[in-house]
C-alpha cells in the first residue's frame, strides 16, 4: 500500500501520480531534503506500491537543492525527533547495524526495478545519501549549477546506501575511488564529462528537460521498454554467452506478445 499523506509528510516526501509518471519530491526544503530512516522506508513503501502502469519515476528535490544527505542531527546526542538515531546504531550488535542499514538500503535499490526508467533531476547539490540517490536512479537530468560530493569519507564514514557499485558502473573503478576517498566537488561540467550526468541543462529549464525525456522514454512500446532495461542492468555483469541467451530469450517474450 502506498504511504498516505501524513506518512509522507513525516517522511519529508511528497509523491504524485500521473498516468504512467510517478513524481517523487523530496519535500523539506528548510532543512535542506535532508535525509532520515522515515524517508528510506517510505520510499521503499512507495517502490513496492507503484501501480503496474507506471512506467516513469522522477525524483527531485523542493527548493534550492536535491538533498543535503543524511540529517546530522542523527549523528548528535538529541537525535532528530521522531526517528531512529544512527549515534545510537553506532553501538548496537554487529548483526543489528547490518540488518538495520539492509533495510536503509532498500529505499534506495527498487528504483533500478525494470518495470520503470527513473530519472533524477538534480540541482543544487546532491551531497551523501544524496549523492547516492541519484546515483540509483536509471537517469540523471543535472542542472548547471549543481555539484556531486560522496561526504562519508570526510564524516570517518563509508558511503552505504548502495552507491558504491552504481558510481563505478558510470565513471569507472579510478575515478570513483578518487570522488570517494577525497570528498571533492563534482562539478555538473565534470559529470558530464565523466558519464555521471545523462544530460546538463540551464537550471531554469531543468523541469522542461526532464519532461521531455520522460516524454521520450513513454513513446516506445512498454514491453518493449522494460526487457530493454532489464537487458542492459544485466549487461553490466553478465558474459557475452550468458547476455546472449538472455537477449534470445527475451525477443521470444517480444514475439508471443507482438502476436497475440
Amino acid at each position: 500500500m502506498l504511504p498516505d499523506a501524513e506518512t509522507l509528510t513525516k517522511a519529508r516526501l511528497a509523491l504524485s501520480i500521473d498516468g504512467p509518471v510517478a513524481t517523487i519530491t523530496l519535500n523539506a526544503p528548510e532543512r535542506r531534503n535532508s535525509q532520515v530512516p522515515s524517508l528510506w522506508y517510505a520510499l521503499t513503501d512507495i517502490g513496492a506500491s507503484l501501480p503496474d502502469d507506471v512506467r516513469v519515476v522522477v525524483l527531485r528535490g523542493a527548493g534550492d537543492c536535491f538533498s543535503a544527505g543524511l540529517d546530522v542531527g542523527l549523528l548528535g546526542p538529541d537525535g532528530v525527533e521522531g526517528e531512529e538515531s544512527v549515534r545510537d546504531l553506532m553501538s548496537a550488535p554487529d548483526q543489528t547495524i547490518i540488518d538495520t542499514i539492509d533495510r536503509y538500503q532498500r529505499g534506495f535499490t527498487w528504483l533500478h526495478d525494470p518495470r520503470f526508467i527513473t530519472i533524477a533531476e538534480v540541482h543544487g547539490y546532491a551531497i551523501g545519501a544524496g549523492f547516492q540517490l541519484a546515483l540509483a536512479c536509471d537517469l540523471r537530468v543535472v542542472a548547471d549549477d549543481a555539484w556531486f560530493c560522496m561526504k562519508e569519507a570526510a564524516l570517518g564514514l563509508v558511503p552505504d546506501l548502495a552507491g558504491t557499485k552504481p558510481l563505478v558502473d558510470l565513471v569507472g573503478y579510478s575515478r570513483a575511488l578518487e570522488i570517494c576517498a577525497t570528498s571533492r566537488r563534482v562539478s555538473a561540467t565534470e559529470a558530464a564529462e565523466i558519464g555521471l550526468a545523462t544530460v546538463v541543462v540551464p537550471a531554469g529549464e531543468i523541469s522542461e528537460a526532464t519532461a521531455d525525456l520522460t516524454a521520450a522514454l513513454l513513446a516506445a512500446d512498454t514491453g518493449a521498454v522494460r526487457e530493454t532495461t532489464a537487458l542492459i542492468a544485466s549487461a553490466r555483469s553478465e558474459d557475452l554467452e550468458s547476455q546472449r541467451l538472455l537477449e534470445r530469450t527475451a525477443q521470444v517474450r517480444r514475439f508471443r506478445a507482438l502476436s497475440g
